[in-house]
Protein backbone atom coordinates (compact mmCIF):
# COMPACT_ATOMS: atom_id res chain seq x y z
CA UNK A 1 0.00 0.00 0.00
CA UNK A 2 1.16 3.52 -0.40
CA UNK A 3 0.37 6.62 1.33
CA UNK A 4 0.89 10.17 -0.45
CA UNK A 5 1.80 13.42 1.05
CA UNK A 6 0.84 17.02 0.19
CA UNK A 7 4.06 18.77 2.06
CA UNK A 8 3.67 22.15 2.63
CA UNK A 9 6.64 24.25 0.28
CA UNK A 10 7.45 26.82 2.63
CA UNK A 11 10.99 25.82 3.27
CA UNK A 12 13.06 23.56 0.64
CA UNK A 13 14.38 20.55 3.31
CA UNK A 14 12.23 20.80 6.75
CA UNK A 15 8.97 18.99 5.57
CA UNK A 16 10.76 16.25 4.11
CA UNK A 17 13.41 16.17 7.53
CA UNK A 18 10.15 16.07 9.40
CA UNK A 19 9.10 13.72 7.78
CA UNK A 20 11.70 10.92 7.69
CA UNK A 21 12.45 12.15 11.40
CA UNK A 22 8.49 10.71 12.46
CA UNK A 23 9.45 7.38 10.74
CA UNK A 24 12.59 6.98 11.81
CA UNK A 25 11.08 7.34 15.78
CA UNK A 26 7.85 5.64 15.02
CA UNK A 27 9.86 3.16 13.15
CA UNK A 28 7.26 3.10 10.03
CA UNK A 29 8.73 0.83 7.63
CA UNK A 30 8.07 2.41 4.15
CA UNK A 31 10.46 3.54 1.17
CA UNK A 32 10.08 7.24 1.30
CA UNK A 33 9.98 8.65 -2.91
CA UNK A 34 10.11 12.66 -3.00
CA UNK A 35 8.31 13.29 -6.78
CA UNK A 36 8.84 16.50 -6.38
CA UNK A 37 9.10 19.60 -4.15
CA UNK A 38 5.66 19.63 -1.74
CA UNK A 39 4.47 15.75 -2.97
CA UNK A 40 5.98 12.58 -1.42
CA UNK A 41 4.95 9.14 -1.41
CA UNK A 42 5.54 6.40 0.93
CA UNK A 43 5.78 3.14 -0.41
CA UNK A 44 6.13 -0.73 0.67
CA UNK A 45 3.66 -0.70 3.23
CA UNK A 46 2.15 -3.37 4.99
CA UNK A 47 -1.51 -3.61 4.58
CA UNK A 48 -1.50 -4.61 8.08
CA UNK A 49 0.40 -1.25 9.27
CA UNK A 50 -1.69 1.30 6.86
CA UNK A 51 -3.86 2.63 9.10
CA UNK A 52 -1.49 2.60 11.82
CA UNK A 53 1.04 5.18 10.03
CA UNK A 54 -1.47 6.89 8.74
CA UNK A 55 -2.93 8.05 12.01
CA UNK A 56 0.91 8.45 13.22
CA UNK A 57 1.31 10.99 10.24
CA UNK A 58 -1.95 13.02 10.42
CA UNK A 59 -1.68 13.04 14.37
CA UNK A 60 2.38 14.21 14.24
CA UNK A 61 3.09 16.21 11.00
CA UNK A 62 3.34 20.25 10.84
CA UNK A 63 4.84 20.82 7.79
CA UNK A 64 2.48 17.88 5.46
CA UNK A 65 -0.54 19.76 4.58
CA UNK A 66 -2.87 16.36 3.64
CA UNK A 67 -1.84 12.29 3.54
CA UNK A 68 -4.14 10.25 1.72
CA UNK A 69 -4.09 6.45 0.64
CA UNK A 70 -3.36 5.78 -3.10
CA UNK A 71 -6.55 3.96 -4.64
CA UNK A 72 -4.40 3.66 -7.90
CA UNK A 73 -2.18 5.47 -9.89
CA UNK A 74 -2.56 6.30 -13.63
CA UNK A 75 -2.06 8.98 -16.05
CA UNK A 76 -3.87 11.98 -18.60
CA UNK A 77 -4.66 9.38 -21.19
CA UNK A 78 -5.90 6.55 -19.14
CA UNK A 79 -7.50 8.46 -16.23
CA UNK A 80 -11.20 7.68 -17.11
CA UNK A 81 -10.78 4.11 -17.87
CA UNK A 82 -9.21 3.71 -14.54
CA UNK A 83 -11.19 5.24 -12.55
CA UNK A 84 -14.33 3.65 -14.02
CA UNK A 85 -12.29 0.18 -13.24
CA UNK A 86 -12.78 0.76 -9.49
CA UNK A 87 -15.28 -0.92 -7.11
CA UNK A 88 -16.30 2.79 -5.41
CA UNK A 89 -18.70 1.85 -2.68
CA UNK A 90 -15.20 0.08 -1.03
CA UNK A 91 -14.44 4.30 -0.18
CA UNK A 92 -17.06 6.17 -0.26
CA UNK A 93 -19.44 6.63 2.98
CA UNK A 94 -22.79 8.48 1.44
CA UNK A 95 -21.49 11.45 0.07
CA UNK A 96 -18.01 12.32 -2.08
CA UNK A 97 -16.35 14.87 -3.53
CA UNK A 98 -13.33 15.31 -5.90
CA UNK A 99 -10.25 17.77 -5.36
CA UNK A 100 -7.49 17.73 -7.90
CA UNK A 101 -4.22 19.46 -7.55
CA UNK A 102 -1.59 20.23 -9.69
CA UNK A 103 2.48 19.47 -9.61
CA UNK A 104 3.74 20.60 -12.71
CA UNK A 105 1.23 19.39 -15.19
CA UNK A 106 -1.52 20.78 -17.56
CA UNK A 107 -4.43 18.54 -16.36
CA UNK A 108 -7.79 20.33 -16.30
CA UNK A 109 -8.83 20.88 -12.61
CA UNK A 110 -12.35 21.60 -13.19
CA UNK A 111 -13.23 19.45 -15.91
CA UNK A 112 -11.41 16.78 -14.63
CA UNK A 113 -13.17 17.02 -11.42
CA UNK A 114 -16.17 17.34 -13.13
CA UNK A 115 -15.67 14.10 -14.92
CA UNK A 116 -14.17 12.09 -12.57
CA UNK A 117 -17.22 12.98 -10.38
CA UNK A 118 -19.66 11.28 -13.01
CA UNK A 119 -17.49 8.23 -13.58
CA UNK A 120 -17.74 7.74 -9.83
CA UNK A 121 -21.37 8.23 -9.89
CA UNK A 122 -21.82 5.97 -12.55
CA UNK A 123 -20.22 2.95 -11.39
CA UNK A 124 -21.85 3.51 -7.77
CA UNK A 125 -25.12 3.76 -6.22
CA UNK A 126 -26.71 5.41 -3.33
CA UNK A 127 -23.78 8.33 -2.93
CA UNK A 128 -24.35 11.88 -3.67
CA UNK A 129 -21.44 14.76 -4.42
CA UNK A 130 -21.54 17.52 -1.19
CA UNK A 131 -18.96 19.63 -2.22
CA UNK A 132 -19.13 21.77 1.04
CA UNK A 133 -18.88 18.55 3.83
CA UNK A 134 -18.29 15.74 2.17
CA UNK A 135 -18.13 12.54 3.82
CA UNK A 136 -15.07 11.05 1.44
CA UNK A 137 -12.81 13.41 -0.38
CA UNK A 138 -11.05 11.66 -3.19
CA UNK A 139 -8.09 13.39 -4.10
CA UNK A 140 -6.53 13.73 -7.60
CA UNK A 141 -2.68 14.89 -8.09
CA UNK A 142 -1.29 15.39 -11.31
CA UNK A 143 2.47 15.03 -11.20
CA UNK A 144 3.67 15.81 -15.17
CA UNK A 145 1.54 13.14 -17.13
CA UNK A 146 1.45 11.00 -13.93
CA UNK A 147 -2.09 10.61 -12.09
CA UNK A 148 -2.19 9.55 -8.59
CA UNK A 149 -6.00 8.97 -7.17
CA UNK A 150 -6.44 8.90 -3.29
CA UNK A 151 -8.60 9.09 -0.76
CA UNK A 152 -8.55 10.74 2.33
CA UNK A 153 -9.36 8.64 5.23
CA UNK A 154 -7.82 11.00 8.48
CA UNK A 155 -7.81 14.55 7.98
CA UNK A 156 -4.83 16.55 9.61
CA UNK A 157 -6.08 19.40 12.19
CA UNK A 158 -5.39 22.29 10.25
CA UNK A 159 -7.36 24.47 12.36
CA UNK A 160 -4.87 24.15 15.34
CA UNK A 161 -1.91 26.02 13.56
CA UNK A 162 -4.29 29.20 12.52
CA UNK A 163 -5.80 28.76 16.25
CA UNK A 164 -2.29 28.54 18.45
CA UNK A 165 -0.86 31.19 16.33
CA UNK A 166 1.14 33.12 19.20
CA UNK A 167 -1.43 36.24 18.84
CA UNK A 168 -4.33 34.07 19.50
CA UNK A 169 -3.14 32.08 22.91
CA UNK A 170 -4.88 33.31 26.29
CA UNK A 171 -1.09 34.81 27.11
CA UNK A 172 1.02 36.61 24.20
CA UNK A 173 4.73 37.68 24.29
CA UNK A 174 5.85 39.10 20.85
CA UNK A 175 8.97 36.75 19.03
CA UNK A 176 7.03 33.87 19.58
CA UNK A 177 7.94 30.69 16.99
CA UNK A 178 5.22 29.70 14.96
CA UNK A 179 3.41 26.81 16.08
CA UNK A 180 4.34 24.74 12.62
CA UNK A 181 7.91 25.25 13.18
CA UNK A 182 7.69 24.34 16.76
CA UNK A 183 5.75 21.31 15.86
CA UNK A 184 8.79 20.21 13.50
CA UNK A 185 11.07 20.93 16.19
CA UNK A 186 9.33 18.71 18.61
CA UNK A 187 9.37 16.33 15.73
CA UNK A 188 13.15 16.72 14.53
CA UNK A 189 14.15 15.71 18.14
CA UNK A 190 12.41 12.05 17.53
CA UNK A 191 10.26 12.06 20.39
CA UNK A 192 7.37 9.76 21.21
CA UNK A 193 4.08 9.65 23.49
CA UNK A 194 4.94 9.47 26.80
CA UNK A 195 8.68 10.95 26.45
CA UNK A 196 9.60 14.13 28.48
CA UNK A 197 10.43 17.00 26.71
CA UNK A 198 11.96 19.78 28.17
CA UNK A 199 12.53 23.70 26.88
CA UNK A 200 14.74 26.13 29.14
CA UNK A 201 13.53 29.02 27.62
CA UNK A 202 10.05 28.41 27.42
CA UNK A 203 8.94 32.21 26.60
CA UNK A 204 5.27 32.05 25.97
CA UNK A 205 5.38 27.86 26.17
CA UNK A 206 4.87 27.27 22.23
CA UNK A 207 7.30 24.29 21.72
CA UNK A 208 5.52 22.95 24.77
CA UNK A 209 1.95 23.03 23.44
CA UNK A 210 3.08 21.51 20.48
CA UNK A 211 4.80 18.48 22.52
CA UNK A 212 2.05 17.82 24.84
CA UNK A 213 -0.58 17.65 21.58
CA UNK A 214 1.55 14.63 20.18
CA UNK A 215 0.97 12.87 23.66
CA UNK A 216 4.62 14.06 25.51
CA UNK A 217 4.87 15.19 29.37
CA UNK A 218 6.44 18.70 29.16
CA UNK A 219 8.84 20.77 31.25
CA UNK A 220 9.22 24.41 30.65
CA UNK A 221 11.49 26.85 32.53
CA UNK A 222 11.89 30.80 32.34
CA UNK A 223 14.40 33.47 33.93
CA UNK A 224 11.51 35.73 33.93
CA UNK A 225 8.30 34.47 36.69
CA UNK A 226 5.55 36.30 33.79
CA UNK A 227 6.73 33.98 31.31
CA UNK A 228 6.99 30.88 33.20
CA UNK A 229 3.45 31.74 34.30
CA UNK A 230 1.98 32.92 31.07
CA UNK A 231 3.72 30.06 29.18
CA UNK A 232 1.02 27.88 32.15
CA UNK A 233 -2.01 29.63 31.19
CA UNK A 234 -1.28 28.60 27.52
CA UNK A 235 -0.83 25.17 28.04
CA UNK A 236 -4.12 24.55 30.45
CA UNK A 237 -5.41 26.41 27.74
CA UNK A 238 -4.92 23.68 25.01
CA UNK A 239 -6.19 21.06 27.66
CA UNK A 240 -2.52 19.96 28.23
CA UNK A 241 -1.94 18.65 31.78
CA UNK A 242 1.01 16.56 31.88
CA UNK A 243 3.29 19.37 32.33
CA UNK A 244 5.33 21.52 35.09
CA UNK A 245 7.00 25.20 34.75
CA UNK A 246 9.83 26.63 36.76
CA UNK A 247 11.22 30.05 37.28
CA UNK A 248 15.27 29.81 37.02
CA UNK A 249 17.94 30.16 35.05
CA UNK A 250 18.83 27.55 32.59
CA UNK A 251 22.07 27.14 35.07
CA UNK A 252 20.49 25.93 37.90
CA UNK A 253 18.42 23.32 36.26
CA UNK A 254 18.98 20.32 37.76
CA UNK A 255 16.12 17.65 36.53
CA UNK A 256 13.56 15.34 38.59
CA UNK A 257 14.06 12.89 35.71
CA UNK A 258 16.03 13.05 32.73
CA UNK A 259 14.28 14.28 29.70
CA UNK A 260 14.23 12.47 26.05
CA UNK A 261 14.67 15.67 24.40
CA UNK A 262 15.31 19.06 24.98
CA UNK A 263 13.52 21.35 22.29
CA UNK A 264 14.17 25.37 22.59
CA UNK A 265 14.82 28.53 21.10
CA UNK A 266 16.91 30.44 22.72
CA UNK A 267 16.41 34.60 22.93
CA UNK A 268 19.15 35.91 20.44
CA UNK A 269 19.97 38.61 22.68
CA UNK A 270 20.51 35.47 25.35
CA UNK A 271 23.12 37.46 27.01
CA UNK A 272 19.79 39.31 28.84
CA UNK A 273 18.38 35.87 30.32
CA UNK A 274 22.41 35.63 31.48
CA UNK A 275 23.19 39.43 32.57
CA UNK A 276 26.68 38.19 33.42
CA UNK A 277 27.97 36.58 30.32
CA UNK A 278 28.82 36.83 26.45
CA UNK A 279 29.42 35.77 23.07
CA UNK A 280 29.96 32.00 23.27
CA UNK A 281 30.02 31.43 26.86
CA UNK A 282 26.19 31.65 26.90
CA UNK A 283 25.24 29.00 24.56
CA UNK A 284 28.48 26.73 26.34
CA UNK A 285 26.85 27.05 29.56
CA UNK A 286 23.41 26.13 28.21
CA UNK A 287 25.28 22.96 26.28
CA UNK A 288 26.96 22.38 30.14
CA UNK A 289 23.38 23.04 31.93
CA UNK A 290 21.81 20.30 29.74
CA UNK A 291 23.89 17.65 29.14
CA UNK A 292 23.46 15.84 32.62
CA UNK A 293 19.71 16.24 32.47
CA UNK A 294 19.66 14.31 28.85
CA UNK A 295 18.92 10.73 28.35
CA UNK A 296 22.07 8.94 26.99
CA UNK A 297 19.58 8.53 23.51
CA UNK A 298 18.43 11.94 23.88
CA UNK A 299 18.48 14.62 20.93
CA UNK A 300 18.33 18.99 21.45
CA UNK A 301 17.12 20.59 19.33
CA UNK A 302 17.52 24.34 18.91
CA UNK A 303 17.25 27.65 17.17
CA UNK A 304 20.41 30.10 16.68
CA UNK A 305 21.54 32.86 14.98
CA UNK A 306 23.84 32.09 11.77
CA UNK A 307 26.36 34.15 13.16
CA UNK A 308 27.30 31.14 16.16
CA UNK A 309 29.63 28.59 15.23
CA UNK A 310 27.86 25.76 17.53
CA UNK A 311 30.04 23.01 16.43
CA UNK A 312 33.56 23.61 18.42
CA UNK A 313 31.28 24.45 21.39
CA UNK A 314 28.63 21.00 21.02
CA UNK A 315 32.60 18.87 20.86
CA UNK A 316 33.67 20.48 23.40
CA UNK A 317 30.98 20.00 25.26
CA UNK A 318 30.00 16.45 24.15
CA UNK A 319 27.49 16.61 21.97
CA UNK A 320 27.21 16.20 18.02
CA UNK A 321 25.45 18.06 15.05
CA UNK A 322 23.49 15.80 13.01
CA UNK A 323 21.12 17.99 10.99
CA UNK A 324 21.08 21.77 10.16
CA UNK A 325 18.62 24.11 8.29
CA UNK A 326 18.40 27.72 7.61
CA UNK A 327 15.35 30.10 8.16
CA UNK A 328 16.49 33.14 6.13
CA UNK A 329 14.48 35.62 8.23
CA UNK A 330 15.28 39.14 6.81
CA UNK A 331 18.41 40.11 5.27
CA UNK A 332 20.98 40.15 7.83
CA UNK A 333 19.60 37.17 10.10
CA UNK A 334 19.03 33.61 9.37
CA UNK A 335 17.94 31.39 12.13
CA UNK A 336 19.61 27.91 11.71
CA UNK A 337 17.43 25.10 13.17
CA UNK A 338 20.00 22.51 14.28
CA UNK A 339 19.27 19.04 15.25
CA UNK A 340 21.97 17.51 18.22
CA UNK A 341 22.57 14.21 19.74
CA UNK A 342 24.01 13.81 22.94
CA UNK A 343 27.74 11.61 22.79
CA UNK A 344 27.59 8.67 25.48
CA UNK A 345 30.80 5.97 25.70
Amino acid sequence: MELLCIQSQEHPELPKAELKAVMDCENIDADLCVITDGLVILKDISSDNCEEYYEILTRRLGYTHEVHEIILTSSIDTLNEDVSSVDWSDYIDETFAVRVKRFHSEIDTVATERKVGSLILENCDGIKVNLKKPNSLIRIVAFNDTVYVAIEKIKLNKKHFENSKPHKRPFFYPGSMSPKLARCMVNLSRVTEGDLVLDPFCGTGGILIEAGIIGCKVVGSDIYWKMKNGAAINLEHFGITEYRTFNLDVRELKMYEKVAAVVTDPPYGISTTTGDMDGDDIFKEFFKAIYDNMKDDAYLCMASPHYVDLKPIADEIGFEIVEQYGIKMHRSLTRIISVICKKFD
